[in-house]
């Protein structure tokens, strides 16, 4: 009976929230409809775009099978299909960017506020509306442009791969509404807000460009992780919309504006902490960052797992051509390698140290703009190939294990632990802005955990990254040396 009650309740929660977040919708909605520089990009963008679409598509189809290149024009299709079903959707990052700095320079945004509807109902509201007309417009470019294109050359989709088309346009529209509404609401003019949305604009035309090669491989199935992943970047993104979306702070925040003072003062502070030495400084501070560390740094060694696997697999696709040479001969080859690194002055272990760091800053960056997500994928990509030399290995009689004892492991027991403690703290430093400690702003959120991020990578992994880079160039080689003299 009370789980019966408790579901009830939430259902009453949720019917609540959507009925508020409809009316703000219909609102929106409405004045889109009346507003004539809205709709008539809309309607050119559905009505003409896939015209030209169909005019290119036949044109092309008929150019490429004068050279009996009919798989280029089976492949230019799908292509423009998927381009057809984007270009209105950008049409929803100009809608969503107006949603709260435009009302917000009109002064039309203090009514709503002062309304009883909650935050996430008017939050939804304009989500929602930011994105039905956008939406509706892609899909019925996509129509026209399969209509026009059957009558034109005959072509005719897949069930499933129509469905994907229509999820991945869904996708990358909520993926940039949502993150165009975080802008807005965080912004105070739309020129600010046009700036920022760079942020969300080259990230998907860079994601355009790679599903634009994958559709000319035909590799249509990799098209549907891709979807799957948007997905997961929609739901953070909304977490922050909801985390960030407080009417009192859209209602008293006047100017955008750095405070360098303000920042240098909460990151030293939080840096430091309480500590009056470095003695202190180690066992409490950097400690308690290390604590803070550890499930996402379990996280990330889950991944590097996954990476070592993933590059197992790789090994059957993508074959060395060690089968073709003798034995021997590839041992010999090895240790030549070998000896030459082994005579390589010391100084060469700072290169291999900055490159090593150059990789954790580079994954830090990615990290930061990603959630954490590119960071880890940027730290497991040396464990690929770690895995698929491992395999490699096997086809010349080397044990998987002899490998990974010789070649990895005399550095790897310093340079392992500093990769997952770096890459636990990039974790958390991006997950901040999807869910920031109750009592921060999302900035001092963050400065707080880039303090974090900072005391982990100068206590720690800078020295063992030291200390790595010196036993591979000068340990390392020796040990691989002996292991497989014998």
């Amino acid at each position: 009976m009370v789980n019966r009650d408790k579901l009830r309740g939430k259902l009453d929660q949720l019917k609540e929230l959507c009925q508020g977040a409809y009316l703000i919708a219909r609102r929106e909605i409405r004045d889109q409809l009346r507003d004539w520089r809205i709709l008539v990009p809309i309607i050119l963008l559905t009505l003409f775009f896939p015209v030209i679409m169909n005019f290119t598509a036949n044109s092309l189809v008929s150019f490429v099978e004068k050279y009996g290149a009919h798989l280029v024009g089976d492949r230019l299709i799908p292509f423009l299909l998927m381009i057809v079903g984007f270009f209105p959707i950008s049409i929803s990052l100009v809608i969503a960017l107006e949603s709260f700095a435009g009302e917000k320079e009109r002064l039309t945004i203090e009514p709503l506020l002062c309304t009883p509807l909650s935050d996430q109902q008017i939050y939804f509201g304009k989500l929602g509306a930011s994105l039905f007309l956008p939406l509706a417009s892609s899909y019925l470019g996509i129509v026209v442009y399969l209509i026009g294109i059957w009558r034109m050359v005959g072509w005719q989709g897949s069930f499933s791969f129509l469905l994907l088309i229509f999820v991945l346009t869904t996708v990358q529209g909520l993926v940039m509404v949502s993150g165009a509404v975080v802008i807005s609401s965080q912004t105070t003019s739309v020129r600010a807000a046009n700036l920022l949305a760079s942020f969300v604009v080259i990230p998907m035309a860079l994601l355009i460009q790679g599903e634009s090669v994958i559709m000319f491989w035909a590799r249509y199935d990799a098209l549907w992780w891709i979807a799957l992943g948007l997905l997961v970047v929609v739901g953070l993104l909304v977490r922050v919309g909801l985390s960030q979306f407080r009417r009192e702070e859209l209602l008293g925040r006047e100017l955008d504006s750095i405070n360098l003072k303000w920042f240098g003062k909460t990151f030293w502070k939080n840096f430091k902490g309480d500590a009056k030495n470095i003695r202190e400084w180690y066992h409490n501070e950097l400690a308690k960052s290390i604590r803070a560390s550890l499930i996402p740094a379990l996280l990330c060694g889950l991944v590097i797992c996954f990476g070592v696997f993933i590059g197992m697999t790789q090994a059957k696709v993508f074959v060395l051509p060690l089968e073709t040479m003798p034995q021997s001969s590839t041992f010999e080859l090895i240790t030549g390698r070998l000896k030459i690194i082994k005579i390589i002055p010391v100084f060469s272990a700072s290169l291999v140290w900055l490159q090593n760091l150059r990789a954790i800053f580079l994954a830090t960056l990615g990290g930061i703009f990603t959630f954490g997500v590119l960071g880890l994928l940027i730290l497991a990509l040396p464990f690929g190939i770690i895995g698929y030399f491992m395999m490699s290995m096997t086809h010349i009689g080397m044990s998987p294990w002899v490998f990974l004892s010789a070649f990895v492991l005399p550095h790897g027991i310093f340079e392992i632990p500093a990769i997952l403690l770096s890459g636990g703290a990039i974790l958390r430093l991006g997950a901040t802005f999807a869910a920031p400690p109750a009592g921060h702003s999302i900035g001092e959120a963050w400065l707080i955990t880039l303090a974090d991020w900072a005391k982990i990578i100068i206590g720690l992994v800078l020295p063992l990254m030291l200390i790595a880079a010196a036993v591979e160039m000068l340990v390392t080689p020796r040990i691989a040396l002996w292991l497989l003299s014998h």
